[in-house]
Parts: structure tokens; sequence; C-alpha cells
């Protein structure tokens, strides 16, 4: 059974303000990243790839990481039980979904440690943490990655993969521009927003009990980025605020 967390009781009068408008607004945006992820990569698989340049394919590619970091994204606001609050199980079947669609990731595994990441930042039990030697990115982002990938899910992916390529005749370029590499750069893109820069340890040292820090942007380009996963201390001081709600912290504090 997953028991969701209850926000904070330090929380301000800002919180209820903001949340009050979600309504049905967090279950209409999820359903619109999904359903654009869904007819983007149909469209893609199909497409000729042999009359793109590099120039024309980029692009492109940049925008279905841009999707599947919305996937992710999803998900992870299902955890806090924002994306559909008036019915749990529907939150937690959309974040299990997007889960799904982003990588196969398990989604009960995935809250749990994340709830234990909120608990604990930047500390030696938070699963989302260095451990003390893997400090700069690219050493930092495979021990973060190894918490989360399994071989079964790589087995998974592959004969996926297989099938895609062998029964439904979707060429291997198609498959890798669209489908794995946009899944890749965007778990770079999430890992770098998302826990790179903001729990990287500051000159001054972490600032208790959130040890996490805002990467201050202009808020088109916050979302551009990382769908406002920058503002990331204000994430963990209100847990329970969706990613689309976040500039509002932002700018009211």
């Amino acid at each position: 059974m997953i028991q969701l967390e209850q926000p904070p009781s330090h929380q301000t009068k800002l919180t209820p303000i903001v949340r009050s408008k979600s309504q049905f607004k967090g279950l209409f945006i999820a359903i619109i990243i999904v359903t654009a992820w869904v007819i983007s990569l149909s469209l893609l698989l199909s497409l000729d790839i042999s009359k793109l340049t590099f120039w024309m394919l980029l692009p492109i590619i940049l925008w279905q990481t841009f999707l599947y970091t919305g996937l992710f994204i999803t998900s992870h606001d299902a955890m806090h039980g924002v994306v559909f609050p008036q019915n749990p199980k529907i939150n937690h079947f959309i974040g299990t979904l997007t889960l799904s669609l982003y990588g196969l990731l398990p989604y009960q595994k995935l809250l749990q440690k994340h709830w234990v990441h909120h608990h604990n930042p930047a500390s030696q039990i938070d699963p989302d943490f260095h451990n003390g030697k893997h400090k700069n990115f690219f050493a930092w982002y495979f021990n973060f990655m190894k918490g989360y990938w399994s071989w079964g899910q790589i087995i998974y992916l592959t004969l996926i993969y297989h099938f895609a390529n062998h029964i439904l005749h979707i060429p291997h370029a198609n498959l890798t521009s669209f489908w794995v590499i946009p899944s890749l750069l965007s778990s770079c893109q999430l890992f770098y927003f998302g826990t790179f820069l903001p729990h990287s340890e500051p000159i001054g040292g972490y600032i208790q009990p959130h040890c996490s820090q805002t990467i201050s942007r202009p808020i088109w380009w916050s979302f551009i980025t990382c769908y406002h996963f920058g503002y990331h201390k204000e994430h963990h001081e209100y847990p329970h605020v969706a990613w689309w709600q976040l500039p509002e912290i932002y700018k009211a504090k």
C-alpha cells in the first residue's frame, strides 16, 4: 500500500492558495504530456530519417527529449500526490504509467527512495546523493543511475527494441534517434537540473534542513530547461506543490 507523505507543519499560507487552484489541472496537464509523447514518438518512428540532415534531426531529438523529461516530471508529481490529489489510485496509476513509458522504471521503488531523499537530503542515507567520492557530474551521474536501473529493465527494453525492429519493421535509425537517445539525454537533463546543480554543496555549506538551492533563471527558461525543476529549494520547501505551480512560489518569495 502506497502511503502519501503529508506536508510539513511549518508551511506558510502561500501553499494553500496555490494548491487551491489545481483541482483537475494537474490531471489535464499530465494527459497532455502523455498524449504529446505518444503522438510525437509514433510519428517520428515512421519518419523517413534518410531525408533529414543533422541540423534538421537535432531539434527533433531535443523536442523528444523534452517530452521524455515531461513523462518523468509527471511521475515525480504523482509521487507527491499532486497529479490528481482527489483520487490517489488514479494519481498513482498515472505515475506508474509515465514511469513505464519513460523506461520501465518501478514506481513503488522510486516512490520510497524519493521520500527518503526528501527526508534526508545530501546525507549518507540519501539515495540520490554522491557517496563522498563521486562528486563530479559524470561520476555522480553513473553512481546515481546504478541505484535506479536493473538488468531486468535493460533486458526488457532490449527485447522491446528488437521486437519493434524485427516484427514491427521500425528502422534502427528511428528507434535509436527518437527512442533511445532522447531517453538517455533526458536522464542527464533530469540529473543535472534536479540533483547535481541544486544538491551540490555550495561554497558556504548546506543550509538545513533542505540542503538544496534554487538555480535562478527566467520562468520561460526554467520551463524549457527542466519543467521548473531548477526551482529546487522551493520544491523541497513545498513538496506538495505541482511543477507548474513552482513559479508562483519562486516569484512570491
